[in-house]
């Protein structure tokens, strides 16, 4: 018996994990000298956070400590259960080692259970997708290692495109230089990101505006996508209900998936991309690149 955890820099909806009993690790961040643990959207308003940042309050995140991860698994281990985490790419983060360090202690005192995690390569609901489904398999009684094994063969499937708003926000973030950020903010430039194999953020294309850069977003998902119809499509915005409301209606009209949720970015991710990001997230050909 074992229970799945996913964090919630994977942006699955908390209605989602509550319903199947998913284990979730709230990540934290500070916007205005308050601490938070990103709850997935059940308490959280995300209007005023976005609001906040647009205002200059300009947020800040950090990675779990080990104690921390103790504290949130040791539960589930001294309760008699294995534990299988599927965690956020290790590219992205530097928690990944405060992870693994309490993965190792916890085991030296629980030595007849078992704790493993999965790296999904992924962000945001690019990983929820996969917990998404793993959840499935989870619920339908899959083991953990016929989860490990769906989770390692599909994950360069996933597909992560967006676009942001502002490119301070990246710039702040280390992921673009200052120069390269004033001069595509002067040029009007909303470049096109992905996530690559190695489950780092690149930038693929360099719109000239925000009509261009959805109509990317657009040809990205007619590129790549395979059998929507079968699958959950996702649109994520950091406060751009209009933009969102455009992809979803091109989403719907041609491609009918079986599912196509509208969600907002959560605190977490926004801190990095900034109000007004937009992304669409879905199952396709393998990552080129």
């Amino acid at each position: 018996m074992y229970q799945l955890f996913c964090d919630s820099n994977c942006e699955i909806p908390y209605w989602f994990a509550n319903e199947n009993g998913l284990g979730v690790v709230r990540m934290p961040y500070v916007i205005c000298d308050q601490e938070y643990y990103y709850d997935l959207g059940e308490n959280t308003d995300f209007i005023d956070f976005f609001n906040k940042e647009r205002e200059g309050n300009m947020p800040t995140t950090a990675a779990l400590n080990c104690q921390n991860y103790v504290e949130i698994y040791e539960p589930t281990l001294a309760a008699g259960k294995d534990i299988l985490m599927i965690s956020f790419s290790e590219a992205l983060s530097g928690t990944h080692a405060m992870l693994e360090q309490a993965r190792q202690e916890l085991l030296a005192k629980y030595p007849e259970r078992s704790f493993d995690v999965v790296n999904t390569l992924s962000i945001s609901m690019g990983a929820g997708l996969l917990v998404y489904y793993a959840t499935k398999m989870w619920k339908e009684g899959a083991s953990q290692q016929e989860i490990i094994k769906y989770v390692e063969d599909n994950r360069m499937r996933v597909h992560h495109w967006f676009s942001v708003d502002d490119l301070h926000h990246l710039k702040r973030g280390g992921r673009l230089s200052s120069a390269a950020a004033f001069m595509g903010t002067m040029l009007e430039l909303k470049p096109v990101i992905t996530v690559n194999r190695e489950g780092r953020l690149v930038v693929t294309e360099k719109a000239k505006g925000r009509k261009r850069a959805l109509k990317t977003m657009l040809e990205k998902i007619e590129q790549n996508v395979e059998k929507p119809e079968e699958q959950l499509m996702v649109v994520l915005h950091a406060d751009a209900p209009e933009d969102a409301k455009y992809l979803e209606d091109k989403i719907r009209e041609k491609y009918n998936p079986k599912e196509l949720w509208v969600n907002y970015v959560g605190p977490v991710i926004g801190t990095h991309c900034g109000p007004g990001t937009i992304a669409v997230l879905f199952m396709g050909k393998e990552r080129a690149q």
